[in-house]
């Protein structure tokens, strides 16, 4: 009997991770749009560097998941691009902004 709950279980892990995979436009609408990857993070300033994959101005909500427990979002205040403000960065550019918590490279940055 108990080899049969086991059996079962793992049957059922399956289909959902599954279902999880092919439920992926469900999964991305809650996440929101990627747009880019953190590149860098300085600790000190609390500063993150973003390669962005589509523009982002200010006012934009973001939404940064990484890690395991790493999920908050926050709203775009300032930008810069090569130490200088800009109010729109488009897909391509390296932008530098104050981020309100720990993060690391490789995060992933959506719009939401």
């Amino acid at each position: 009997m108990a080899t049969k709950k086991k059996t079962v279980k793992k049957v059922a892990k399956k289909v959902v991770k599954k279902v999880v995979k092919k439920a992926s436009p469900v999964k991305a609408a809650i996440e929101g749009k990627l747009i880019g990857r953190i590149t860098h993070y300085f600790s000190n300033i609390e500063v993150v560097v973003i390669n962005l994959l589509s523009p982002l101005k200010i006012g934009d909500d973001i939404r940064i998941i990484g890690g395991q427990e790493t999920d908050f979002e926050q709203k775009v205040k300032s930008m810069q691009i090569d130490h200088k403000e800009v109010k729109v960065a488009k897909k391509g550019d390296d932008v530098g902004m104050k981020i309100e918590e720990k993060v690391h490279e490789g995060y992933k940055v959506y719009k939401i």
